[in-house]
């Protein structure tokens, strides 16, 4: 099956919520060139962005959604600039964090849109950048610093 480059950019960035949501580290880590920007100040204004190693990136991500009982991230409306061998995606977002399954006040979701550049590699499309834009949020977001707590340690299972 041929996939057009719109496609398969698309794919990459719905793969950055596959991977986030199944936990699957090495699916997520896969997305990314070697070394990413990621910038959320959207979403935390004094945590300012970054350009690190993908690998640090993942590892930096895994004690926050670790911690948590389940998330969904939906990923919708994509806009695709494409040129020789770069690429801008712009998708809108929802996410959803429940800290536990049963209790809806321990939940916190947020929306918004990323904004992803993308380069063309051997094998295939990857993220080299990262910017979160919240539009809103909803919940307790005091969730999110506990699932951390509960993601670093670990010897006991969240999930």
């Amino acid at each position: 099956m041929i996939v057009s480059d719109h496609q398969a950019v698309c794919e990459t960035v719905y793969a950055y919520a596959t991977g986030i949501d199944t936990r699957n580290w090495p699916l997520y880590r896969s997305i990314f060139a070697d070394e990413v920007s990621v910038d959320f100040t959207s979403y935390s204004p004094t945590q300012p962005a970054v350009r690190m190693r993908a690998d640090a990136w993942v590892a930096s991500v895994q004690p926050l959604f670790s911690g948590l009982a389940a998330t969904q991230h939906s990923m919708t409306n994509p806009t695709v600039e494409l040129r020789a061998n770069d690429a801008t995606c712009t998708m809108y977002m929802q996410a959803v964090h429940a800290l536990d399954h049963g209790n809806d006040e321990t939940w916190f979701s947020v929306g918004g849109y990323y904004c992803d550049e993308l380069v063309r590699t051997p094998l295939g499309w990857r993220i080299t950048a990262v910017t979160l834009t919240i539009l809103w949020r909803r919940g307790d977001e005091s969730i999110m610093a506990t699932a951390t707590r509960r993601g670093s340690q670990p010897s006991q299972p969240h999930r």
